[in-house]
């Protein structure tokens, strides 16, 4: 079929339906929200909701022609593999990503429900409309439409909703155990359409993330009798400035950052500082200061975990050559043969990607974005999506995009456009007829 008539037949997005389907779906958000382990995400409320609008079209229930696979690898949390056949063996496209947990959302801290669908204007507000129910609407009504035309395609059209993407401390249970199980071999084929971005247009890099915890140990006295203290605060200020000279030293801006238009180099920082508390007269015994590393994807996270451990323990055993503050400021006892101590740890770290900038998949997709947005502007992000990393590894061509809102990402009041999804929609037929030539 000539692609004009695929866009054709394809047509706009049916805004009452997807809007419809989106309710059902932001009215599951209260039990979605993912924060083990006081919140486990039961995402079968959602494919339910997803079921119901495709298996009228389905193989096994509707006599239509979508394949469709719930596959569930802990009890209520469901991921679902939706599959359009084309004519064409190892012709193939999927759209990935679509996760179906949310962050958490404190109705104290919002202006509106964040569990209920609210309509302002062009506004579609609740937990989940930019990040990312309303995605797992707009491809389910893709996949629907593709179930009513019956539209004969060469390519494959493959949907998979997933599970536990926005905590990913328990492995097994999404797109992981899905790639693991050899479920998704197969969209190595072709493009793979991460749908979890935002803004419109392709997102071509993230960065990875490495948090941090650094904790200082030195000796508690009375802070009139600093000379008998070995004062953590201070401590952790000078070994902290020198672990970020070191860093930025072996880390410095990459060249190819510029090509994909990273906002920000790779970066070390401190965010949280703690102590276990006391007497403001009280030089205390410890602290911890904890942070991240973000670190574009042209370098190895397991690289710098090794420079950090590095430069700790360089630390620790020149820990007298530090510079320190005033007089009696110190960090050996020599005559109690006590040394002030520091340790780093890490939980767990997530790769950033860089997107194959010649591949098919990202050039039907900013021809499309281009097409229909009216410009096509790529852009990259020190921001961190897990899995994806490890589907390019796998050898899957991974293209990002996303049609929510960037500014209300993880944020209190979040909504999205519907006129944005709209142009989303368009975006999806548009890759679909381009790949049809």
């Amino acid at each position: 079929m000539a692609s004009s008539s695929v866009k054709q037949t394809l047509g706009d997005l049916n805004k009452d339906s997807f809007v419809t389907l989106l309710s059902k779906l932001i009215g599951e958000a209260k039990y979605v929200q993912n924060n083990p382990p006081v919140l486990i995400p039961e995402e079968d409320r959602i494919v339910r909701h997803v079921l119901e609008a495709l298996l009228p079209y389905s193989t096994t229930t509707g006599g239509g022609p979508l394949i469709i696979n719930h596959v569930t690898y802990k009890p209520n949390r469901g991921n679902l593999i939706v599959e359009y056949p084309g004519t064409q063996p190892g012709k193939i496209l999927s759209f990935v990503g679509m996760h179906m947990d949310v962050v958490t959302a404190n109705s104290c801290d919002w202006d509106f429900d964040p569990f209920s669908l609210s309509i302002d204007g062009d506004k579609l507000r609740g937990r989940g409309t930019t990040d990312c129910l309303g995605h797992v609407a707009l491809v389910t009504e893709l996949m629907k439409r593709l179930g009513e035309t019956k539209l004969e395609l060469k390519s494959t059209v493959v949907a998979v909703f997933i599970a536990s993407e926005e905590n990913t401390s328990i492995p097994g249970v999404g797109v992981d155990a899905l790639v693991k199980d050899g479920l998704l071999t197969k969209l190595k084929q072709g493009p793979l359409f991460w749908i979890d971005t935002a803004d419109k247009q392709p997102c071509i890099g993230t960065g990875g993330m490495i948090p941090w915890k650094l904790h200082f140990t030195g000796k508690l006295f009375h802070s009139g009798l600093a000379h008998k203290a070995i004062n953590p605060l201070e401590l952790a200020m000078e070994v902290l400035k020198d672990i970020q000279v070191r860093f930025y030293k072996d880390f410095p801006p990459h060249p190819k950052e510029q090509v994909y238009g990273f906002a920000t180099p790779s970066t070390m920082k401190p965010t949280q500082w703690s102590y276990p508390g006391g007497g403001i007269n009280q030089i205390p015994a410890e602290c911890t200061i904890s942070g991240d590393v973000r670190l574009t994807p042209f370098y190895s996270v397991l690289d710098v975990i090794k420079k950090l451990q590095e430069y700790v323990d360089d630390l620790n055993a020149n820990i007298e050559k530090l510079d320190t503050r005033g007089p009696v400021s110190k960090y050996v006892l020599p005559d109690e043969n006590l040394r002030g101590r520091i340790t780093i740890s890490f939980d767990e770290a997530i790769s950033g990607v860089a997107c194959d900038l010649d591949s098919r998949g990202f050039h039907v997709l900013c021809n499309a974005t281009e097409e229909v947005v009216g410009h096509v502007k790529p852009y990259s992000i020190t921001g961190s999506l897990p899995l994806i990393r490890e589907l390019q590894e796998e050898g899957f061509d991974v293209q990002t995009a996303g049609y929510g809102l960037m500014a209300t990402y993880h944020a209190k009041n979040e909504y999205c456009l519907l006129s944005d999804m709209c142009q989303g929609y368009q975006v999806f037929a548009s890759v679909i007829s381009q790949l049809e030539d």
